[in-house]
């Protein structure tokens, strides 16, 4: 950890841009000079991105089907990455779920596991969030002993079965695939399937224990994919209050109207839709339905997002800048972060002015990365 005075750059401040020095010390932001003075003019300074939701992780855990042990120098590259995008707050959400593979139990506590130790060694503040299947009933007390064990405080519900076609016994399309990924043939996956759309009268129950053993915790609990108003009604009757990628005006109006958090992903604002056909994220800012976007499956759409909708006029620098810094922080219950104010944590991102390319990010006050003409003014 490193006193320093930053001088010259534009800092975003709840109020705007302004030209002011910007002081660290002791992991947090001053409000008087301290230590080293570094000169970045032709810089922007901004609140570290709270990533609340992100699954890009994978690609490091599991660089190749199968090749599930690469878990722990996985993460590690993860966090390197998550620094080099100014990401200075992540939460990893890994599956608990039905469908196997790097989405079954097995290997949602392997990624526990991991990141609960390495997340001592990094400055990155590492966090987790369990999704767990609706229908996975004969895993519910497993994942409650997880959460339980690894301090999880964040937990999302999916449900990936294609009901309308299990109902009617036919094959779910890309059978095959998951079957693969699942370690099962594709008749047993189609057979587990089945029972598991057969115990669709003993969801709604189940999850009303779940949900209220989970409350009684603490625990943020959000749902994932809500198609309709219904949906969500239904989730938020059981104290369910963050709604993930809605995926329809409707779903995302009736979470606004409940008072439940919108979050939208960065990669549909970037590509000015959704590539599963669902509405589009930009659409949803523009009506006033999303209070934070994540990172989904790629952590550099997450800063190019905010960046997006400040130059496409749908917000401000600052309220864009907001929904990747400090609403998500307060959906999860962390105040210490996600603004540029005297007292709260060195959470920061350093901006070329010029190329929007990352220059260096502070987490906690320490520097977690460091490159190009920025990297040059820290060393001189």
């Amino acid at each position: 950890m490193t006193d320093l005075t930053l001088s010259g750059a534009q800092v975003l401040l709840p109020e705007g841009l302004a030209d002011t020095r910007l002081c660290l010390a002791d992991s947090v932001i001053a409000d008087a000079p301290a230590g080293r003075e570094i000169d970045l003019r032709g810089f922007l300074i901004l609140p570290g991105l709270v990533d609340i939701h992100g699954d890009g992780f994978e690609r490091h855990m599991a660089p190749r089907r199968g090749a599930l042990k690469e878990a722990r120098n996985g993460m590690l590259a993860t966090e390197a990455e998550l620094a080099a995008n100014g990401i200075t707050t992540a939460v990893l959400a890994q599956f608990f779920s039905w469908e196997g593979g790097m989405r079954g139990p097995d290997f949602a506590e392997h990624v526990f596991e991991i990141v609960t130790d390495i997340s001592r060694q990094v400055d990155t503040d590492l966090r987790l969030q369990l999704r767990l299947e609706t229908h996975l009933l004969e895993n519910f007390d497993r994942a409650l002993r997880a959460i339980d064990r690894f301090g999880i405080r964040y937990v999302v519900f999916n449900d990936h079965l294609q009901h309308d076609r299990l109902a009617t016994g036919r094959r779910p399309k890309r059978l095959t695939g998951q079957a693969l990924k699942s370690g099962r043939s594709p008749e047993d996956h189609f057979a587990y399937m089945i029972a598991l759309h057969q115990k669709g009268v003993a969801v709604p129950a189940a999850l009303d224990k779940l949900c209220a053993q989970l409350l009684a915790r603490g625990i943020t609990l959000g749902s994932h994919d809500d198609h309709d108003a219904a949906t969500r009604t239904d989730w938020a009757g059981r104290g369910v209050m963050v709604s993930e990628f809605p995926e329809t005006t409707e779903a995302a109006q009736a979470a606004k109207d409940s008072g439940a958090p919108v979050i939208l992903g960065a990669p549909n604002v970037m590509r000015g839709g959704s590539h599963a056909g669902n509405v589009s994220a930009r659409d949803l800012v523009a009506m006033g339905l999303c209070d934070a976007l994540a990172s989904d499956y790629h952590y550099p759409a997450l800063r190019h997002a905010a960046w997006q909708l400040a130059e496409a006029g749908l917000c401000d620098l600052p309220t864009a800048w907001a929904m990747v810094s400090e609403t998500p922080a307060r959906i999860l219950g962390l105040t210490d972060r996600g603004r540029i104010v005297p007292g709260l944590r060195a959470d920061l991102v350093v901006l070329e002015q010029a190329t929007g390319r990352v220059g260096a990010t502070f987490a906690g006050g320490r520097l977690t990365y460091l490159s190009g003409e920025a990297g040059r003014r820290f060393l001189l």
